[in-house]
C-alpha cells in the first residue's frame, strides 16, 4: 500500500512539473513575469483513484505583468522628471492612453501605453527622477492580448512625436507614431503622401493636420490667450469696462498665488528646463557679446496691421506684430547671411545656414523657452502668424517638443509683451545674434515738416558674437530691418 502511495505521489509531482514548464516557458511568455496564484490540487487517497491515475487540478492564472520601461529619447538624455501621472494603481488602460508626462532638459514628453491592461505599480512620485531604461509602471496585460512588441516607447507631445516606429510603404520607410498612424487612418490619409517634417523625415501629427487642411481647405484654429506687443489705444467710452470673455473649452490663466514667508532656507535641485538654462547660459558666457540699440517708428505698420487684423481673424488666425518683425528679420538675413551662421565646435569654420529658423523667446510656466519658426524665408506673413499661433498654444499647454525647440538660427525676444524698453539679450549658442524688442510707446516726434506729431516708437536692442560679427555689419542689418518696418510697403518688393 505504501509503495502504491509513493508511486502515485511521484506521478503527481511529474505531472505538475510538466504542466508548470509548459505554461511558463512558452515562447511568447519568455519576456514577461507571471504572477502565479497558489496551485490548488485535489486528489483522493483511495487505491482506486491511484490505480486509475485520475488527477483533477484547478490552476488559477493572472495576466502577465509587463514592466513598461522608459526608452531612450535621444540627444544623450539619461534622466527625466515625472511632472504628472495620468493614471494610478488599479486603473485600466488601453493602447495609446496617456500614462504620464515627463520633462527633460530639452522638452516635455508624454508617455503613452502600448498595452491593454491594469496599472499595478507606479515606480516614481511626481517630481521624481526617472532613468532611461528603468521601469516606469507595471502593467498587468489582459489574457490573450498581443505581447509581441520589442521595446517600450516614448511618445513626445502632440506636435512633436519622436517614437521610433517604422512602416514599409511603397518601397521606403515611413516613420510615425501609432497615434499619428491612427489619425491618418481615421482620415483616410496615406502616410506615403505626407511629407514628414520631424527628425529623419518622421511624420508628425502637425504634418497630418496640415495635409488634411490643404485637402479640405480648412484653417487650423489658433489659441488666442497669449501676450503680444500692445499698442496704446483710446480710453473706453463706457464707464465700466466689459470683462474679457474666455472661449469655451479654454482654461483661464492661473491666478498668482499669495506669497508665503516660511522663514527657512530651501534647497531645490535643478531639473528640466531650468537645468538646461544653466547649461546654455554657461556656454553663452564664453561668447564675447557686443550690443547695439536703436528705435523704430512703427506708425505705418500699426495702421497696416489694424487693416489686416480683421481679415486674418476671419481666416482663423490672430495677427500680431511679431510676424512682421520676423519676416523683416529674414529679409535682412538674406543681405547679411553672416548673422544666420554659427561657428563649429573647434572655432575653425563658419557655417552659413540655408534656412532661416527664427526663434521667439517665450515666457512659459516651465520657464524661458525658445521655439522657432522653420524656413521663414519661404513663408508669408500670414503663414508665420499661423505658426506663431501654434507655437504659443503649445507653449501655454507645456507641450513644446524637440522639433519646435531645436534648430534655431536667429532669435528675437519680445520683452515688450511684459514691459520695458531696452534690454541686453544673451545669445543662444550656437547662434551669433539676437534681438530684444521693447514695448511700443506713443511718443512725440518731429515729422518731415518739423511739426511735432504722435509716433508709435519701439526700442530694439541687438547682441552679436564679436568674434565673427563687427559693429558695422550689425548696424547695417538693423538699419535695413528698421526700414522694412517703418515702410512696410517696401517689404512687398522682396517678399517671395
Amino acid at each position: 500500500m505504501a509503495a502504491v502511495t509513493r508511486g502515485s505521489f511521484n506521478a503527481l509531482r511529474r505531472l505538475l512539473t510538466q504542466q508548470y514548464h509548459r505554461r511558463c516557458f512558452q515562447p511568447q511568455n519568455l519576456r514577461f513575469n507571471r504572477n502565479l496564484k497558489p496551485l490548488a490540487s485535489r486528489w483522493d487517497r483511495s487505491p482506486q483513484m491511484f490505480g486509475s491515475r485520475t488527477l483533477r487540478t484547478a490552476v488559477a492564472w493572472r495576466g502577465p505583468i509587463v514592466q513598461f520601461k522608459l526608452s531612450d529619447i535621444g540627444e544623450g538624455i539619461m534622466e527625466v522628471t515625472v511632472k504628472e501621472w495620468y493614471v494610478k494603481e488599479g486603473d485600466k488602460v488601453s493602447q495609446f492612453d496617456s500614462i504620464c508626462e515627463v520633462q527633460s532638459d530639452k522638452a516635455s514628453v508624454t508617455i503613452t501605453s502600448r498595452y491593454d491592461g491594469v496599472i499595478r505599480k507606479l515606480y516614481y512620485d511626481v517630481d521624481g527622477t526617472a532613468l532611461v531604461g528603468k521601469p516606469l509602471v507595471d502593467i498587468e496585460t489582459e489574457s490573450g492580448s498581443e505581447l509581441s512588441q520589442e521595446e517600450d516607447v516614448v511618445e513626445t507631445p502632440a506636435m512633436a512625436r519622436e517614437e521610433h516606429t517604422h512602416q514599409e510603404i511603397k518601397g521606403h520607410k515611413t516613420q510615425a507614431t501609432p497615434a499619428v498612424r491612427r489619425l491618418a487612418m481615421e482620415n483616410n490619409i496615406k502616410l506615403s503622401e505626407v511629407v514628414g517634417t520631424g527628425k529623419d523625415g518622421r511624420i508628425l501629427k502637425e504634418d497630418i493636420l496640415n495635409f488634411l487642411a490643404k485637402q479640405t481647405g480648412a484653417i487650423l484654429p489658433p489659441t488666442p490667450l497669449f501676450h503680444e506687443i500692445q499698442t496704446p489705444g483710446p480710453a473706453p467710452s463706457t464707464p465700466a469696462a466689459t470683462p474679457m470673455s474666455i472661449p469655451a473649452g479654454v482654461k483661464p490663466p492661473p491666478t498668482a498665488p499669495k506669497p508665503v514667508f516660511s522663514g527657512t532656507d530651501v534647497t531645490e535641485p535643478l531639473k528640466g528646463f531650468h537645468k538646461a538654462m544653466v547649461k546654455t547660459m554657461t556656454a553663452a558666457l564664453k561668447i564675447p557679446h557686443f550690443g547695439y540699440c536703436d528705435e523704430v517708428d512703427l506708425s505705418r505698420l500699426v495702421l497696416l496691421r489694424s487693416e489686416l487684423k480683421t481679415t486674418a481673424e476671419r481666416r482663423g488666425v490672430k495677427l500680431s506684430f511679431m510676424p512682421f518683425f520676423i519676416k523683416a528679420a529674414s529679409l535682412g538675413l538674406l543681405h547679411f547671411p553672416i548673422l544666420n551662421s554659427s561657428l563649429d565646435e573647434g572655432c575653425q569654420n563658419l557655417i552659413y545656414k540655408a534656412s532661416h529658423n527664427i526663434g521667439l523667446a517665450m515666457d512659459t510656466s516651465q520657464g524661458l523657452l525658445v521655439p522657432n519658426v522653420k524656413n521663414v524665408q519661404l513663408l508669408s506673413v500670414f503663414e508665420i502668424a499661423q505658426e506663431l499661433n501654434r507655437l504659443q498654444a503649445l507653449g501655454a499647454a507645456g507641450q513644446l517638443g524637440k522639433s519646435e525647440l531645436n534648430g534655431g538660427t536667429f532669435t528675437l525676444s519680445n520683452i515688450g509683451s511684459i514691459g520695458g524698453t531696452y534690454a541686453k539679450p544673451v545669445i543662444l549658442p550656437p547662434e551669433v545674434a539676437i534681438g530684444a524688442l521693447g514695448k511700443i510707446q506713443v511718443l512725440p516726434r518731429f515729422d518731415t515738416a518739423g511739426q511735432v506729431t504722435r509716433a508709435h516708437i519701439m526700442k530694439v536692442s541687438w547682441s552679436a558674437d564679436h568674434r565673427i560679427v563687427d559693429g558695422a555689419t550689425m548696424c547695417r542689418f538693423s538699419n535695413l530691418w528698421r526700414e522694412y518696418l517703418e515702410n512696410p510697403a517696401s517689404m512687398v518688393l522682396d517678399l517671395k
